[in-house]
């Protein structure tokens, strides 16, 4: 079976989730990840980011609201950088009455059906939960390449690539009417500007070179941050189109 015809109920075996909890949790939170934590509700879960002081990307997540405390908030995130993200969210914690764990929680995902929410990034992606075990599957990453969406560090980089190149703004995975976070002077002066003069695309594998981040040779596809005007063959999808259609400001 292909990698894009499993499209069915899976469970994301390469994600994990944490827990972060107390009673100034959201509050930490807020202060940190590009996101409105304080506005998270169950059903609305909220894409993220953790950046560096230059606002290039450290860490991608989904932050959902924990539904059995108010305060709580639960991060889905790489299985293979939970405890990295965990042990920098502690260093900004400092005496904060807050507490960061890993949770048993799974991610699961489906392209269509009554499971979960929609994915906040892109109603495309599909449906989204949190729950236990489930049967593992490999249709998700064929599905989130083909309509252009990048996510975690092999993609966006470990504090190499800017926030919004990141595609950020067009994936819902900003606020720019929330207070300070880490990296949003810069960010913040990019969207103002409208000068985001480089993106993160998906592209065909046979244009892979020294500046490809990911290859997938089972899909044919392939990472890489490029200027706008050298896009070559890379995959526009609609929503990609519509902002690099945008015209710059005078």
């Amino acid at each position: 079976m292909s990698e894009t015809s499993m499209l069915g109920p899976t469970m994301l075996a390469d994600r994990a989730v944490l827990r972060v909890s107390g009673a100034e949790a959201r509050a930490f939170l807020q202060g940190l990840v590009t996101q409105d934590v304080l506005g998270l509700t169950p059903q609305a879960p909220r894409w993220g980011g953790l950046l560096t002081p230059q606002g290039k990307a450290l860490f991608d997540f989904i932050l959902w609201a924990d539904p059995d405390d108010p305060q709580a908030v639960l991060i889905d995130c790489e299985a293979a950088r939970a405890e990295a993200l965990a042990q920098r969210l502690r260093l900004y914690r400092l005496r904060r009455p807050v507490e960061i764990t890993l949770t048993e929680f799974k991610v699961h995902w489906a392209r269509t059906g009554a499971h979960g929410v929609a994915d906040p990034r892109l109603l495309g992606l599909g449906r989204r939960w949190l729950g236990g075990p489930g049967v593992p599957g490999s249709g998700w990453h064929g599905h989130r390449l083909s309509l252009g969406v990048t996510e975690g560090v092999a993609e966006l980089g470990d504090g190499e690539t800017l926030w919004l190149e990141c595609n950020a703004r067009e994936l819902n995975g900003v606020s720019f009417a929330k207070g300070c976070y880490v990296g949003q002077e810069n960010t913040a002066r990019m969207h103002h500007r409208a000068k985001v003069n480089r993106r993160l695309i998906v592209a065909p594998l046979a244009e892979a070179g020294e500046r490809t981040r990911a290859r997938y040779p089972e899909l044919g596809l392939m990472v890489e941050r490029r200027a706008v005007d050298a896009l070559g063959d890379a995959l526009v999808p609609d929503w990609l189109a519509a902002a690099l259609a945008e015209p710059a400001p005078a």
